[in-house]
């Protein structure tokens, strides 16, 4: 990564005389912010486990013109330098949904890495806590992102297994430093992966025929991208309904609905969403899986050009391992085994397609519910991660 201090003017120069502090910068340009996200590529540079982001999608996530999450939340973004070289960044969030009609006084903190070096997370948090105390809030956890759709948690267990696109990585001192510093561990989450050959059709067709006729239900596949469209809205309706109970859930507004249907919908291969609905065209489950693109973000290096594209359209078609990024199941219907007839979908397209791994994103050690949908397919924990909690 290009020394971001290079350039700096004379004024701004003279805040590091002294090589062995540290200081803490807020990164407010484009120039800066995109510093802010490629400092990670120089910090985890040769991590076979590692997986970069595109710098253009981490741009347009903190851009307040693009991300329609902005209309209730605000962010700040700070990096540490040491020695005139970024050592660390950390995002300020606060969720004003939350806030204000969650009654909850929480200041997030997200997109936080740094070096193995206790001052310099330490400044960082400091500066969080700073920020959270100006608005009278009680306590702030991290790392998490602006809403229940971003990534989530620190990594505990399972450093040596390749991260998702939809994860954050990081290194095995990152817990250390968070004990030091106080904080204890506020939600624990687990990753699981089990073989496709554990998803078997015989049961799945058996279990689905009886559902099928008690509830008036039928499955929905697609092939084509415009036939999922009209049933987005229902899907994200059915997310925020489903995922209420669920501890510090932030509710998806109709702006990030559109937004989140046009930058990663169309993107997905048709045949990895399924739907089932009643007899009256009511969404009862939904389900959203996507190829892996862990080693195809590792081949593009945050870049989509000229090589990048063509490595995520290679996998978009080729991969053989699924993340199930979303399940969600009415509550009306929970516990009564819908679950199966989106299996019994995804076994039939997935078999076609030669699928060999299933892996399943964050979920919350406590949801149950949960678990009891995947237990027929024996996955085994992989990963473990948690936000971590302080009061302010």
């Amino acid at each position: 990564m290009e020394d971001y201090l290079a350039n700096y003017s004379e004024k701004e120069e003279t805040n590091y005389i002294f090589p062995f502090m540290i200081t803490i910068q807020e990164m407010t340009t484009k120039k800066e912010l995109k510093a802010f996200v490629k400092f990670p590529f120089k910090l985890y540079k040769n991590n076979k486990f590692w997986v970069p982001p595109i710098i253009k999608d981490e741009l347009e996530t903190f851009d307040k013109n693009v991300n329609p999450v902005f209309k209730h939340a605000e962010a700040r973004y700070f990096v540490a330098i040491k020695n005139n070289e970024i050592v660390g960044r950390v995002a300020a969030i606060i969720n004003f949904t939350e806030l204000n009609e969650q009654k909850l006084k929480k200041m997030r903190f997200g997109w936080f890495d740094f070096i193995d070096d206790i001052e310099v997370s330490k400044m960082l948090l400091k500066k969080v806590e700073e920020i959270g105390i100006q608005h009278k809030l009680e306590f702030m956890e991290g790392p998490v992102g602006f809403s229940n759709l971003d990534k989530v948690g620190v990594l505990t267990e399972g450093f040596d297994h390749i991260g998702t696109m939809i994860t954050w990585y990081n290194h095995p001192y990152y817990k250390t430093h968070f004990e030091k510093l106080g904080f204890t561990i506020e939600k624990e989450y687990l990753e699981n992966k089990f073989p496709f050959k554990n998803v078997i059709r015989a049961p799945l067709e058996r279990i689905g025929t009886i559902l099928k006729k008690r509830y008036e239900l039928k499955s929905l596949n697609f092939t084509k991208t415009k036939d999922i469209m009209p049933y987005v809205d229902k899907m994200f309706e059915l997310f925020n309904i489903s995922y209420a109970s669920l501890p510090s859930f932030v509710p998806i507004s109709e702006v990030e609905i559109a937004y989140f249907k046009k930058k990663y919908i169309s993107f997905i291969n048709p045949e990895y969403i399924k739907f089932v609905v009643d007899k009256d065209d009511n969404m009862v489950a939904f389900a959203i899986t996507m190829p892996s693109f862990s080693n195809a973000l590792q081949k593009a290096n945050g870049k989509l050009f000229p090589f990048g594209l063509f490595h995520l359209i290679k996998a978009k078609k080729e991969s053989k391992d699924v993340i199930f990024y979303l399940i969600g199941v009415h509550p009306k219907y929970q516990g009564k085994g819908i679950h199966a007839l989106i299996f019994l979908e995804y076994q039939i397209s997935f078999e076609k397609r030669g699928i060999l791994n299933c892996i399943r994103t964050p979920e919350l050690a406590t949801n149950t519910k949960i678990a009891a949908v995947w237990k027929n397919f024996e996955p085994v924990t992989h990963k473990k991660r948690c936000t971590y909690k302080k009061a302010i």
